[in-house]
């Protein structure tokens, strides 16, 4: 008897406990051959708002993470996820196109590919479920392609370290920091692929960073600037971006603010490109945090999305 009185016990108050601590729910979703991702639901909230959220440059999948061997595991996108969810608000993430690119035999890949990705789901979320808003929100690459998709099929835009610049003013700074010497020849390689779609003439040292299938997809995405696609838009605008981010500085947000009509814009001090807080301007300390997923999210994060959501559903 004492055993069953023990064991209703801990079925009892082991239950509550784990509802107490359960804010949401989760569903995988695929929404075509490209696109699966995970649907994160807040338990108590109904018709809450979705807030799609879009993966920066390179093999990204749903959580934020690259895959194995390149040293970037943080976790941040599903935290997010998490943390909304607490807050009431549900969101979808997804692993990105390139991420089934073997699984499908994908032999090229271009911009307009990942916006199409984006206007799908947009499509599924639309038709198939009940949200009081669905929101994008793209982070770093993500940023364009949430705006290219977006444009008036969504309620509201979100950009995180989104560039405000065409991505070969970004690369030429990017690439030329690291190698000076070749700053010229990297700027002249760059025009050639926007004026051209292609170019022979580019430094050795980065002949892979040069090769014809990149030189492809940058043709595709090079001819889109951000600041006037975003100037386009109709829609309410958040623009986050960390002052210690070492990938996107915080003046490619001013950028993206200055042109959007209907934008708020938020600098968040000390935050990073992958949303945790880095006081320090040592670049080793601050990619360390790329690949440590214990780490909290930035504290202001959170609040910041929380209250442009709510602000949208109390309009």
């Amino acid at each position: 008897m004492r055993y069953s009185i023990l064991s209703l016990f801990l079925i009892f108050f082991g239950s509550f406990i784990v509802s107490a601590q359960e804010t949401f729910t989760e569903e995988e979703i695929t929404v075509d051959k490209f696109t699966d991702g995970t649907l994160t639901s807040p338990s108590e909230a109904e018709n809450s708002s979705l807030v799609i959220f879009i993966q920066g440059s390179g093999p990204t999948n749903r959580d934020g993470n690259s895959p194995e061997g390149m040293n970037n595991k943080s976790d941040f996108a599903k935290k997010i996820a998490h943390e909304l969810a607490a807050e009431g608000i549900a969101s979808f993430r997804f692993d990105k196109r390139i991420m089934k690119a073997k699984e499908l035999n994908l032999d090229s890949l271009s911009f307009e590919d990942l916006i199409l990705d984006v206007e799908n789901i947009l499509i599924h979320f639309k038709k198939d479920r009940n949200f009081s808003n669905i929101i994008i929100a793209g982070h770093s690459q993500g940023s364009l392609i949430g705006i290219l998709a977006s444009k008036n099929n969504a309620d509201a835009l979100i950009s995180i370290a989104g560039a405000g610049e065409s991505i070969d003013h970004i690369l030429a700074a990017q690439l030329s920091a690291q190698l000076p010497q070749l700053k010229d020849d990297i700027e002249q390689a760059l025009k050639e692929i926007k004026e051209n779609g292609s170019t022979s003439e580019y430094p050795p040292i980065l002949g892979s960073f040069f090769s014809p299938k990149n030189q492809a997809f940058l043709a595709s995405w090079i001819k889109y600037d951000p600041a006037e696609e975003i100037a386009k838009m109709q829609i309410p605008v958040l623009i986050i971006n960390g002052t210690n981010d070492a990938q996107v500085k915080k003046d490619q947000a001013e950028l993206l603010h200055t042109a959007a009509k209907n934008s708020e814009l938020v600098l968040l001090e000390d935050m990073n490109h992958v949303f945790r807080k880095v006081s320090s301007k040592d670049l080793t300390k601050n990619y360390q945090t790329y690949n440590n997923p214990e780490l909290p999210l930035h504290p202001e994060i959170i609040p910041v999305l929380t209250d442009f959501i709510k602000n949208l559903e109390n309009k």
